[in-house]
């Protein structure tokens, strides 16, 4: 985990990619959890004996389920003293490459895009790049938004 000290100090880290999270193993409970929790229940994400036959040999995670783990991961990345909240503020683009099959780990690096200062807060913009553990392409590639308020 890198730690930066204050806004000012991340600032100068724009444009330049802040490190990686620890693996995290994506299972069919958290599978089943999140179909549930959506009622996106596909057979490709919930049904193993169909999902064998299936174009990918398994069952896969869902690509929103992927994106969801962005918070996780991220906060594994950097932290950044004096701010009091962080929060969510959009996407600008969002892509899934690569499937993620049950039981794969997978894991972020982060790249600072920008800071700037809004009416806000800081609106932070970095590229979240998710791959997965013995794969050849990212399983999801999403330009995050956040705002920072100090």
């Amino acid at each position: 985990m890198r730690t930066f000290q204050d806004v000012a100090e991340l600032e100068h880290a724009a444009g330049s990619h802040l490190g990686f999270s620890d693996w995290h193993t994506v299972t069919q409970e958290q599978i089943n959890t999140f179909a549930q929790a959506t009622g996106d229940h596909q057979w490709i994400h919930v049904d193993p004996v169909e999902a064998a036959q299936g174009p990918f040999g398994t069952t896969v995670a869902h690509g929103y389920l992927t994106l969801s783990l962005v918070p996780q991961l991220v906060w594994q990345i950097y932290a950044v003293n004096g701010v009091k909240m962080g929060v969510n503020y959009g996407a600008n683009r969002l892509r899934f490459p690569a499937p993620v099959p049950v039981d794969s780990k997978v894991r972020a690096g982060l790249e600072l895009l920008s800071i700037t200062q809004g009416p806000r807060g800081h609106e932070v913009v970095a590229r979240v790049t998710i791959e997965r553990e013995g794969g050849d392409r990212p399983v999801c590639v999403v330009e995050t938004v956040s705002l920072l308020v100090t």
